[in-house]
């Protein structure tokens, strides 16, 4: 079985092995060595990568044998002495997270009684699932405001961390924030005074090489409460980032940053007046256009007024019009508006209009592959232009619906 070298010293860098076996699967090479530094994918924690001699290795895993494989983009010799390399950025900052994790999930469990159930770390930012007390997914900001806290207080006290393997004795003693899932080689990771918990990943010596831990946000997911959150150098560059968005955003507004968010507020409020503004003469402007077309409407054979327009607008518009124009008695209305390359529609009739426009528009969407239908007195239905012009023919033509 590989003798896992970052169980004693999650800083080294590169080391001496030698090839126990290799084998090709699927274009790739799997490499087993006699002792590795490599850390395999497990417990949320994402593999090394680096280079075995020439190799580059793509990824680390553990087999059932609980062999660590290496798999490299080409074949190395069975027996072959070789150095490993490990990428350090990657493995410093995998530590980072997941002892950023263990101080997120003692927070969590101190504070507010959260069991920490799962952990991922990607390549921007890294999420745990809790289960919170009485099943709540969300935490409110003040709240999450005390576990960050909490958990940076740790980091500028700069408290140790310790990784070991217990004798059986001794881990019955140890106070757990929670049982561990093997039974047999179990490894322990303390954090200060009120951290310890099972767990076989790398960590750094002490918590202020962690920097800065931030919670990105929390929201449910799949009946847990997810937390995501970034530490280290991902923190500094999520702040960074974020610190120049609010300049640029400040020298935009020319305002300062302490007061961009209030003068958001008052553009947003200004562009609702305006807005509003804006609908009520777009709405007056089409209501003129229909009411002048009234003047040469063409009358159908039950004495109503036949109105068939596009107008300019949107389909909250086009609804608002037709409703407003058949509060005139003696009024049958086919209005649209353009939408992309087609049209939607309102057909509207008066109180005192006997046509059923759910049907009119029904029949006259259906022969011109579009859709449609509603109540008697409103309908609603999209498809072809031509739709109005195929239901203002039915009209005329006597047809009755």
């Amino acid at each position: 079985m590989t003798e896992r070298l970052y169980y004693d010293d999650a800083y080294m860098t590169s080391f001496d092995a030698t090839v126990t076996g290799c084998a090709e699967a699927d274009g790739r090479y799997l490499v087993r060595l006699d002792r590795s530094a490599f850390y395999p994918t497990s417990g949320g924690q994402p593999y090394d990568t680096g280079t075995i001699g020439d190799a580059q290795v793509l990824d680390v895993f553990v087999d059932g044998d609980g062999d660590v494989v290496h798999a490299v983009d080409r074949p190395l010799e069975t027996g072959e002495a070789v150095r490993g390399s490990i990428d350090w950025p990657r493995r410093f900052d995998h530590m980072q997270q997941h002892a950023a994790d263990h101080m997120i999930a003692s927070a969590l469990w101190r504070l507010l009684g959260g069991v920490t159930i799962g952990l991922h770390i990607s390549h921007d930012i890294s999420t745990i699932d809790v289960a919170m007390p009485e099943g709540a997914t969300r935490i409110a900001p003040e709240d999450i405001r005390r576990v960050e806290d909490d958990v940076n207080a740790r980091v500028q006290r700069d408290v140790p961390v310790r990784c070991w393997f217990p004798d059986p004795e001794e881990l019955k003693a140890l106070p757990l924030r929670k049982p561990p899932t093997v039974d047999e080689h179990v490894r322990v990771v303390a954090i200060g005074e009120d951290e310890m918990v099972a767990c076989g990943g790398t960590h750094p010596s002490t918590a202020g090489q962690l920097g800065l831990v931030k919670i990105l946000g929390v929201a449910p997911a799949r009946g847990k409460m997810r937390v995501s959150f970034v530490a280290g150098m991902r923190a500094l560059n999520d702040y960074r980032q974020k610190y120049d968005c609010a300049q640029e955003t400040s020298n935009l507004l020319s305002t300062s940053v302490d007061k961009m968010a209030a003068q958001v507020a008052a553009m947003q409020e200004a562009l609702k007046t305006q807005s509003a503004e804006l609908r009520h003469f777009r709405l007056e402007s089409a209501l003129a256009t229909l009411n002048a077309a009234l003047g040469d409407a063409p009358r159908l054979e039950n004495g109503a007024a036949l109105v068939a327009e596009m107008i300019d607008g949107d389909a909250e518009l086009l609804r608002e019009a037709a409703s407003r124009l058949i509060r005139r008695p003696g009024i049958a209305a086919l209005l649209g508006v353009r939408s992309g390359d087609g049209a939607v529609f309102a057909f509207a009739r008066s109180a005192d209009v006997d046509i059923h426009m759910g049907r009119l528009l029904s029949a006259a969407a259906k022969a011109l592959g579009g859709k449609g239908g509603g109540r008697p007195d409103f309908a609603q239905g999209g498809g072809d232009p031509a739709i109005i012009d195929a239901a203002q023919k039915i009209l005329l033509s006597g047809e009755t619906f």
